[in-house]
């Protein structure tokens, strides 16, 4: 925990339990400084004493997750400013003290009105805030001063000492400013429940999910408070029924308020939940359905920044429209950017969602990072496919090369070779002939030579391209490649017609390899090499019975193979068991290579 978050959070513990001991100081000084006939019950009073600890809790919650600390600090002045009646039996006697606590004695409840005002912002926004919040502190001060300054003893049944600051004796402006007091708090508290109960009736989904439960609880608050107010100015005296259920709407106000900033903020966490389902890229019309089930707001359109036409369109292509631009009462638009400045796309979303800029910051972000995801998705699966191109042209290249050295050697050496290889007949003929028997043997012994050179080079050459491959396909080559490794091996080659040369050479050589693997390292007895097109795919299948423990990583050998069935888009598997043998399969797809073959005419 950083030095300064750990101060903030001690300074706020000593503060929060400060208030508290303070509260239940007061209260429990007030009952027990009460007589014993005038105490009310003890239920009563202990839900009194409650609910500033309710407030002092919900203080402490509102610190950590709400918006702004102004709610936890209106919070914890609630929990100084509880005082209860009886308190004055304790302070009855300092005439400078009483007077200025029986003027505050209402207090509570102006904080309590204005806890309601900066929900769920964490402050006062637009006149009628303001002008609800200035009449209330108003009307406080002016209560404040009247009972400081005309107040006499006889307001309160406690034997109170003559007032210190009283200027003159006032029973009926005091009676007056005290009624109208209690009616004005009565009055904004219906005003500000009645307003919050009709916007929640009317709001949209949004709307009623940020204002949560805190209209109902104004809402019951006022009422009992109403009540309560008829019944004091007639009585003087409050029902204990009515001031139960009004100590209860009180204390729920608090927990209202928490309960919906923590339900603003898991909206805010749902936002991750909005990242993973478009982590692979937006996809328009997915990507708006997502944010309406996240946001709540089936309201919510997506229009995205058309760069070739220079306009905004929703996943449609439906061009943006002056209606949907146009600041209406109930809708706003947030614009999204890339971190350039280059427009990305238009949320048009429910007004009261600008309560809560951090989810919106969260969906900025959010969508921001889709779409980089997608545009880079985009560029790597379009720089993969120019490197698989790049590979396949530099394997038909090697090809190629082959066949035109494997050419130009039968062509040009190997002709050559002959040639000479006939006259040096020739003349080993004529020496014969004429009796020269040392000569005679001497060219024979160059013929024996040149013929041998001729095999290695016509061997060369077959392994550099070989002819049966180019003539007959894989049908012919593979028994015949089969039939020079030293090991027996059992051929299967489905006659599907000719292949194109890359797929065509491609397995040869893969066949080949893995034939020269097993005379060199499996140790095995018999082979079988298979080929057959099955599912527009050419599956290769050399097994052996060797003694196993291959793998991919085994050797060069295998990191060709590997390297040209990437390079036609195949895939390779090797299944080799220790003392079981060896299985390599390979798939090679032949959906674009048909298409190659009937252009090259195979």
């Amino acid at each position: 925990m950083a030095p300064g978050r750990k101060g903030r959070i001690i300074r706020r513990t000593i503060t929060i339990s400060l208030a508290v001991a303070l509260s239940l100081a007061m209260e429990i000084s007030g009952f027990l400084a009460t007589p014993v006939g005038e105490r009310p019950e003890v239920s009563y009073t202990t839900l009194h004493a409650i609910v500033p600890l309710v407030f002092a809790a919900c203080a402490g919650v509102a610190w950590h997750i709400g918006p702004a600390r102004t709610p936890a600090r209106l919070m914890i002045a609630f929990v100084v400013l509880w005082i209860p009646q009886s308190v004055y039996h304790v302070i009855g006697g300092w005439q400078w003290v009483w007077p200025v606590v029986r003027g505050v004695d209402l207090a509570w409840a102006v904080v309590a009105g204005i806890l309601v005002l900066v929900y769920p912002k964490g402050r006062l926004s637009g006149r009628f805030d303001l002008w609800i919040a200035g009449i209330a502190v108003v009307s406080f001060v002016v209560n404040l001063l009247v009972v400081v300054l005309f107040a006499g003893p006889d307001v309160n049944p406690c034997g109170c000492a003559p007032n210190g600051y009283q200027l003159a004796e006032a029973p009926v402006l005091f009676a007056i400013t005290d009624v109208a007091y209690r009616i004005i708090g009565v009055g904004l508290a219906l005003v500000i429940a009645g307003r919050l109960l009709v916007r929640w009736v009317r709001a949209s989904v949004p709307a009623r999910t940020v204002a949560f439960l805190m209209p109902v609880a104004l809402f019951a608050w006022a009422t009992t408070l109403t009540a309560q107010a008829v019944t004091y100015a007639v009585s003087s005296n409050t029902d204990m029924v009515l001031g139960t259920f009004s100590l209860i709407a009180i204390a729920s106000i608090p927990v209202s308020f928490d309960a919906g900033v923590s339900h603003a903020r898991n909206m805010r966490a749902r936002v991750a939940d909005l990242m993973r389902i478009t982590r692979e890229g937006a996809d328009r019309g997915l990507w708006a359905e997502s944010l309406a089930r996240t946001l709540r707001d089936a309201s919510v359109r997506v229009f995205w920044w058309d760069e070739t036409r220079g306009r905004y369109a929703d996943a449609a292509g439906d061009p943006i429209s002056d209606e949907d631009l146009a600041s209406r009462a109930r809708h706003s638009i947030l614009p999204v950017a890339s971190p350039l400045g280059a427009p990305i796309a238009l949320i048009r979303h429910d007004r009261v969602l600008t309560d809560n800029m951090r989810l919106l910051d969260g969906v900025s972000s959010a969508l921001r990072l889709s779409v980089d995801n997608g545009r880079l998705r985009s560029e790597i699966e379009r720089t993969l496919e120019q490197v698989r191109q790049s590979r396949q042209r530099i394997v038909e290249a090697g090809v190629e090369a082959r066949r035109r050295i494997e050419r130009d050697l039968h062509d040009g050496a190997q002709q050559h070779l002959v040639s000479l290889g006939m006259q040096l007949r020739l003349s080993a003929n004529a020496a014969k002939a004429a009796g020269d028997l040392e000569l005679a043997t001497d060219l024979e012994r160059t013929i024996v030579m040149l013929n041998q050179a001729l095999r290695e080079l016509r061997e060369l050459a077959h392994g550099i391209h070989p002819s049966l491959l180019s003539s007959g396909g894989l049908a012919l080559a593979v028994p015949e490649l089969a039939g020079r490794c030293p090991v027996p091996v059992e051929v299967e080659v489905q006659g599907e017609g000719r292949l194109p040369e890359l797929i065509e050479s491609t397995a040869y050589f893969v066949i080949a390899e893995s034939l020269a693997n097993i005379a060199k390292h499996s140790r095995a007895t018999r082979a079988w090499v298979r080929a057959h097109v099955l599912d527009g795919d050419l599956v290769l299948e050399v097994r052996d019975n060797g003694v196993g423990g291959a793998s991919i990583d085994a050797g060069t050998g295998m990191l060709g193979i590997g390297d040209r069935i990437d390079a036609v888009d195949g895939t390779l598997a090797i299944e080799s068991p220790a003392g079981a043998g060896t299985t390599l399969t390979v798939r090679i797809p032949l959906g674009e290579a048909k298409w190659a073959a009937a252009e090259w005419g195979l």
